[in-house]
């Protein structure tokens, strides 16, 4: 069987949680025992260097693995990708983080299967341009419209799936991420160092955007800041998205110099050695559809405060310290429990442990296999 996959988004230079899920759920499917019995087509827009991707996978005996370079123009997801899969159909075609080719009549789709990562723009619409939000909103209804069968990566995102747009729950599964392995990093001080973080520090990642909640985050570090004369830091990793001028200029207006920390966008190298010795991890998104750094926190021994909305409590467990992500005061009340108990800090860091691992990437491309062939053979 032809599987066919869009990797466009698993190629990007700077990957964000969506891009690193197509990355690694590619790359997973493609170590499974039974993708041998496979040959897969990677349509992309433009030539990797290097390529991430085998030329074949393990026991295949022959190259099974094609990258399709599809022409790069506007508009290629429903123009040159549509026009590949209509002339070329795969025997089932995979969109890990995208939007389906949209294509009618219907039928001249080769059967398909799309992954919702998160639906934030409608219970956050401003925190998206207007044309950025429209656009949201369409392809998340045509690509669950469209596809045989569709993936969330969390029960609250398919439960968001049905209430919004009526997506009947039987052609939804919910297939959870994982977090990203990491590369081992050696000389710890001199990364650090070169990165000037003379304190201890609360850490946040993730893109810097109002649906983040920094301001209150910052908030709530400045009133600690003020009245409990912390000796720590808080350090905010990530690189910017739409309105972060205005994310960044109210924290500036908290005239904290020298105390919040900008890191901007960090490779791989540097996430790990600031992640494991940050003293605690801040997540209290106002929405997510996963929340993939709060997974590769606790999988790096640090304590999480997250709040307690939208996909968070279920994929943190029992392994972090929830909040109301509205409460600046609950926020700063948290952080300084956190800074202070040790106790709590050793339990949620043995929670976290045991909460990981109920996630891998092995299980989700199996899983995520299973659904590609129920797709393929027609099952709704």
């Amino acid at each position: 069987m032809q599987i066919g996959v869009d990797i466009s988004r698993a190629l990007r230079a700077h990957r964000t949680g969506t891009e690193g899920y197509a990355l690694a759920i590619v790359q997973h499917l493609l170590q499974l025992p039974d993708a041998a019995e496979h040959t897969w087509r990677l349509y992309s827009d433009a030539a990797p260097a290097p390529f991430p991707f085998p030329a074949s996978t393990p026991g295949a005996g022959r190259n099974n693995v094609e990258l399709c370079i599809l022409p790069t123009r506007r508009l290629w997801t429903h123009r040159a990708l549509a026009a590949e899969v209509t002339q070329r159909p795969p025997a089932v075609l995979f969109i890990p983080a995208h939007v389906i080719p949209f294509v009618l009549p219907l039928r001249r789709l080769p059967p398909s299967v799309v992954t919702i990562h998160d639906l934030g723009y409608r219970y956050w619409p401003g925190a998206h341009p207007w044309r950025q939000r429209l656009y949201l909103d369409w392809s998340t209804r045509w690509s669950s419209y469209a596809a045989t069968r569709v993936i969330a990566v969390s029960q609250a995102t398919a439960n968001d799936l049905q209430s919004v747009y009526g997506i009947d729950q039987r052609k939804i599964d919910v297939i959870y991420e994982a977090p990203v392995p990491l590369p081992v990093q050696s000389g710890l001080e001199t990364v650090n160092s070169r990165i000037d973080l003379p304190r201890p520090y609360a850490l946040f990642i993730g893109t810097i955007q109002p649906r983040k909640n920094l301001v209150r985050l910052a908030q709530a570090y400045a009133q600690l800041v003020r009245t409990h004369q912390v000796a720590w830091d808080l350090v905010l990793a990530g690189a910017p998205g739409w309105m972060s001028g205005d994310v960044l200029h109210a924290i500036d207006a908290l005239e904290l110099p020298g105390r919040i920390h900008r890191l901007g966008y960090l490779p791989d190298e540097k996430l790990q050695t600031v992640l494991r010795q940050a003293r605690f991890f801040c997540f209290v998104s106002l929405y997510e559809g996963f929340g993939l750094p709060l997974l590769e926190a606790q999988s790096q021994g640090v304590p999480v405060m997250a709040a307690n909305n939208s996909s968070l409590p279920e994929v943190a467990g029992d392994a972090a310290l929830l909040v109301d992500p509205t409460d600046v005061e609950a926020i700063a009340a948290a952080m300084l429990r956190l800074s202070r108990d040790e106790p709590l800090r050793q339990q949620l860091i043995a929670a976290g442990h045991a909460n990981v691992a109920r996630f891998s990437w092995q299980k989700a491309a199996r899983e995520t296999m299973a659904v590609l062939l129920r797709a393929a053979q027609g099952q709704e």
